[in-house]
């Protein structure tokens, strides 16, 4: 069977950001400037800006800004510095990955995880097949386990003809969190390398990740994914001339000398997560805080057990106190017999499941913070910096919608039904890192408000600020230029604008999740599919596009409404407004477009050339 991304499987992943300490110096010193600048713009918006004649709009956009700048404080914290834990050789035997006197004196052993549940067979042959090449450079017991909850007979036939072990079970309970506990039961490895079914591992996947084990209270290391899949699109200047012709390409030739090199189809979905990867998990090591996203994955299995049988035994003990303290209720006693609590403990503890892996949409960000939090032991997390695997990213926005809400609802769910921020156990450092998470799914509140607030001054000329006035321009611009400056040097070598943009767009997504998780509604767990669906989903898409359609006429009006002598619309407020509504047209346009993007039938390959045109840059020379 063919897959469309054969054509790609000669990328190769880009190497991690080098670390620059000027540039970092730098960008703190303006990411500072910036929230001091920032504290006197909110200030100053709160006591002396506050147009009180429209309070239905300027009120709401006060506490949008208001939330948006703790979420950038949030994120300074998170974005601060890279501290990289040293990389070391890998262990020879597993007692170098060991502490105390009765430690084990053999080969190191790791199990591979695939959980599957519908996917095509071919796909995942294709990951158990580079599973099977991981190299090492000492004696190692590697067992590849295929553990599929679809129990399906070719499944089990391919799994014996690679030589890997075959695990299933009879139901979906905790769906994948449920199908690695059952397959935990069945395994023994000192390690557990966790993949999802398209995951692709390197060969040096373990050399490179075990030796951060030389330090006995590392529990997981988590390396980055990477979709080799990406679509490159094409240059501007080629797809303007084959729309309109030799004028098009001129165009497009022009446009990029102006705003450098410019693709049309390039990642239509922002999913290249090398910046969430390189820069804010990667960030996160300093304060022991990155956490684990799954595939690409190395776990210690004592520690995952530990925290579990911890966690496990609390459970038990407050569900049995609980009973025995209502029996003693309706007996008249101030206290239950021991015996009788003894007999509820152990009734309470046979019937309840034991969960290594908690049984969640968002399994692996809550098992991290079960580790981060346990009390009786240091566990620490490692971010491995350098690219071990390759993924395949969604290929349409109904996965990506899909995927999406996956994370922003489980992160949510766990946030305001845990209350695991208030947990004894985590640093404050770590519990600024998990909020920063947190407060980023509540971005879309205020992201609603601030892709309509322009609106309401384009179509009524009522601005939500007493006057746009130097006095605003004079708080406004400091804060605005150095959170844009330090936030380039914080992020360099990586451009950050198309993540902004995604975000600013993410809106229906996150406000969704918020509703869902209010309402105790229960976060699915549909499996990402790894096909592409066919078809246009302006459907997913009607607010961005209804919201960027009503910003292009307004725009249009308010000018008109201008040049016409229209006495409320003032010059500096339709400069202002008409800036704003032009950046929030670019940033919904992306995901309105990629409602109806589709492959082209030849890809472009990770060179930045057609696959079936190696011409193609002295075409943009030559048009």
């Amino acid at each position: 069977m063919s897959f469309y991304f054969e054509q790609f499987e000669h990328r190769k992943p880009p190497p991690p950001l080098a670390k620059s300490p000027i540039a970092q110096t730098l960008a703190q010193i303006c990411l500072i400037v910036a929230i001091v600048t920032g504290a006197w713009y909110i200030q100053w918006r709160w006591t002396s800006s506050l147009n009180f004649d429209a309070l239905w709009i300027a009120l709401p956009l006060i506490i949008a800004e208001t939330g948006a700048y703790i979420g950038l404080v949030l994120f300074v914290f998170t974005i601060w510095r890279v501290d990289d834990f040293a990389q070391q050789a890998p262990p020879a035997c597993i007692t170098e990955c060991s502490s105390g006197e009765n430690r084990d004196e053999g080969v190191v052993s790791v199990d591979v995880f695939f959980p599957t549940y519908d996917e095509e067979i071919d796909l995942v042959r294709l990951s158990l097949e580079d599973a099977r090449k991981i190299r090492y450079p000492h004696e190692i017991n590697i067992k590849i386990h295929v553990l599929d909850d679809g129990n399906r007979p070719a499944m089990r036939l391919l799994a014996e003809e690679l030589g890997c072990n075959y695990i299933t079970r009879d139901n979906n309970i905790g769906f994948k969190a449920g199908n690695m506990r059952n397959a935990m039961e069945q395994t023994s490895g000192d390690f557990i390398l966790i993949c999802d079914a398209d995951t692709r591992p390197f060969p040096s996947i373990l050399e490179n990740t075990l030796g951060y084990f030389r330090d006995p209270d590392v529990a997981w290391v988590q390396t980055p994914q990477w979709f080799f899949d990406l679509p490159a699109g094409k240059r501007l200047p080629k797809s303007l001339y084959q729309r309109f012709g030799a004028i098009g390409g001129r165009v497009g030739r022009v446009a990029e000398r102006v705003f450098g090199e410019i693709r049309v189809g390039e990642d239509p979905f922002v999913n290249d997560p090398k910046l969430f990867y390189d820069v804010i998990l990667r960030r996160r090591n300093w304060a022991n805080a990155s956490f684990c996203c799954g595939a690409g994955s190395i776990h210690r299995r004592e520690a995952v057990m530990q925290v579990a049988l911890r966690q496990f035994s609390q459970q038990v003990d407050k569900m049995a106190l609980a009973q025995s303290t209502k029996l003693a209720r309706l007996t008249g006693e101030s206290v239950a017999d021991s015996n009788v609590q003894h007999m509820i403990t152990q009734k309470i503890a046979l019937e309840k499941e034991f969960t290594p892996y908690k049984f969640h949409v968002s399994e692996d960000i809550y098992t991290s913070i079960e580790l981060h939090s346990d009390q009786t032991r240091n566990w620490k997390s490692v971010l491995h910096p350098s690219v071990e695997s390759k993924m395949l990213s969604p290929q349409d926005l109904m996965t990506w919608t899909v995927q999406r809400f996956k994370y922003a609802g489980g992160t949510l769910d766990i946030a305001l039904n845990d209350d695991f921020l208030l947990r004894k156990g985590l640093s404050f450092p770590q519990r600024m890192m998990y909020a920063s998470t947190v407060w980023s799914y509540f971005g879309g509140l205020w992201n609603l408000i601030f892709l309509t607030a322009p609106l309401v001054f384009l179509f009524f000329a009522i601005a939500p600020v007493s006057a746009y006035s130097v006095d605003f321009y004079k708080h406004i611009f400091p804060f605005l230029f150095m959170t844009e400056l330090g936030t380039m040097l914080a992020l360099w070598g990586i451009s950050g604008r198309k993540a902004k943009f995604s975000y600013l767009a993410f809106f229906p997504v996150n406000l969704k999740a918020i509703w869902t998780v209010l309402r105790r509604k229960k976060i699915s767990f549909p499996v990402t599919s790894k096909e592409r669906q066919v078809g246009n989903f302006i459907g997913l898409v009607w607010p961005q596009a209804s919201i960027l359609l009503l910003t292009i006429i307004g725009i249009v009006y308010a000018w008109v409404q201008f040049a016409i002598g229209h006495p409320k619309f003032d010059l500096s407020g339709l400069l202002i407004n008409s800036f704003w509504g032009a950046n929030n047209i670019l940033a919904l346009s992306g995901i309105v477009m990629a409602a109806f993007w589709q492959p082209d039938e030849l890809e472009t390959n990770n060179s930045g050339k057609d696959s079936n045109d190696p011409d193609e840059y002295q075409f943009v020379e030559a048009a």
